[in-house]
């Protein structure tokens, strides 16, 4: 079959019995499509792979959390992340350069203007701008 006969056709619904007006199928995800999710879970799964190396290469340092002592570097929901390293300079810029590489590599853009860095522990001294995500 050519693939060319399926893009140049035109298709018609059925809602409730009644034909819908026609439309051309198109490729891609929309919002709230089912299957949206899953793209960005594969690239996700790619970042955390990225995190995961740099900390084996002492680049970042993450935390960590409870009795066991569990390392967290980062907790992901949805299509939210939240990165948790210790507060040398050194891992927060690591973690910008990554989220760069990231956004090179997938073609997806980090919103940083709902992107915020806080510290706990940190000198009084320290603002938010010494850790500023903004490129």
């Amino acid at each position: 079959m050519d693939k060319n006969c399926l893009e140049s056709s035109l298709i018609f619904v059925l809602v409730n019995g009644s034909p819908t007006t026609e439309f051309k199928p198109m490729k891609g995800l929309r919002q709230g499509d089912p299957l949206a999710p899953f793209p960005f879970r594969i690239a996700a799964e790619g970042l955390a792979g990225v995190v995961r190396q740099a900390e084996e290469k002492m680049l970042v340092e993450s935390i960590e959390v409870g009795e066991g002592r569990v390392k967290v570097s980062m907790l992901q929901y949805a299509d939210d992340t939240l990165f948790f390293c210790k507060a040398p300079i050194q891992s927060v810029l690591t973690l910008k350069t990554i989220l760069k590489c990231f956004e090179l590599a997938y073609g997806l853009k980090v919103n940083y203007s709902k992107s915020k860095v806080g510290g706990v522990g940190v000198f009084e001294h320290q603002s938010d701008d010494d850790f500023c995500l903004y490129s």
